[in-house]
């Protein structure tokens, strides 16, 4: 049974990054990978929320592993980062991990600290 929760949440986690990403890069005229940082935010907070969350290994099985590890991507965060250093944007490369992995770890935190707050 969890490996259908996790095969549902990825199903559904999957093309809504795709779609989010899509979205937030057309809106930006830069090469900087906007769409992927989003969606990585996104899902650190909901992560993060999750862990604090007093919930059923189902439902850890369905967001977290499932929903959660679709819509966020370290191989497209690596691949993207490269792409920028290979033609010759090594600053917004830099920044890209940089902010990646602050902002990451930053709303997973948040996202444990609010549902820690709103449970306690």
């Amino acid at each position: 049974m969890t490996i259908l929760l996790i095969a549902l949440g990825a199903a559904i986690g999957a093309p809504l990054r795709y779609l989010t990403d899509r979205a937030v890069q057309a809106r930006h005229g830069s090469p900087f990978p906007w769409g992927t940082l989003t969606v990585n935010v996104a899902g650190s907070v909901l992560l993060g929320g999750l862990l604090a969350a007093p919930v059923a290994p189902g439902v850890t099985a369905l967001v977290g592993t499932g929903f959660c590890g679709a819509l966020t991507t370290w191989s497209t965060l690596s691949y993207e980062t490269l792409r920028l250093a290979r033609t010759g944007e090594r600053r917004p490369a830099y920044a890209n991990v940089t902010l990646s992995v602050v902002a990451g770890l930053g709303a997973a935190f948040l996202g444990y600290a609010v549902v820690t707050a709103l449970s306690g």
